[in-house]
């Protein structure tokens, strides 16, 4: 779809799984979201099997309104936090320092304890969906560079194997590892894990 005005392909509206276990109150809020062009995926009562819910429905985001969040809910929040992360907006009558930093080390990305404004919806959504992406992206560099690191100490181990027992220097062994590598059509991290394995068959005497 395109924007008429800018000639750029519009943004698909966000997709938004809700949760709320008074029918009343989801129903503005439905209304509000709605009106804010938001599209409404599912709409639960309780958090139960959330992590299923949304991996049928694929929202964008999860908005749990609720009086006070209990272990249960949180449990849930921190499930779908580690298998299926997605921006999470909690909003709560529930002010309690203690509940609300349990909320966010469940994975909550925006946590309004003055309850459920029609009005600010909006705002918090993009406030809440910015939050995570940023969170989201530092957690993969991180991710990102203990990997490498993790990938630099094996083949630092699998040199210095090349090294006592070949009697290769630091460059000899990079480049035989190198080459092998090439040979093999291999990352060269694999090749060095495969070095250090034949070294640790043979108990380290020879290759």
């Amino acid at each position: 779809m395109v924007n008429s005005k800018t000639g750029k392909a519009a943004t698909p509206p966000l997709k938004v799984l809700l949760v709320d276990e008074e029918p009343g109150r989801a129903a503005i809020l439905e209304r509000a979201l709605l009106d804010a062009g938001y599209v409404l995926v599912s709409r639960l009562s309780s958090a139960d099997r959330l992590v299923e819910h949304v991996a049928v429905s694929q929202p964008d985001i999860v908005i749990v309104d609720i009086d006070s969040p209990d272990r249960d809910c949180l449990e849930n929040m921190a499930v779908l936090s580690r298998s299926n992360p997605k921006p999470v907006i909690m909003f709560s009558d529930e002010d309690n320092e203690d509940t609300i930093a349990s909320a966010i080390k469940a994975g909550v990305s925006a946590y309004v304890a003055d309850g459920m404004n029609p009005d600010r919806v909006r705002p918090i959504v993009q406030v809440a969906v910015a939050r995570f992406r940023e969170f989201q992206a530092l957690k993969n560099e991180l991710q990102k560079t203990r990997d490498q690191l993790a990938d630099r100490k094996l083949i630092d181990k699998a040199k210095g194997l090349l090294m006592k027992h070949r009697n290769f220097n630091e460059d000899e062994a990079y480049h035989a590892m190198r080459k092998l590598a090439m040979e093999r059509n291999q990352r060269l991290v694999d090749t060095a894990r495969n070095v250090i394995e034949v070294f640790e068959m043979l108990g380290g005497g020879g290759l």
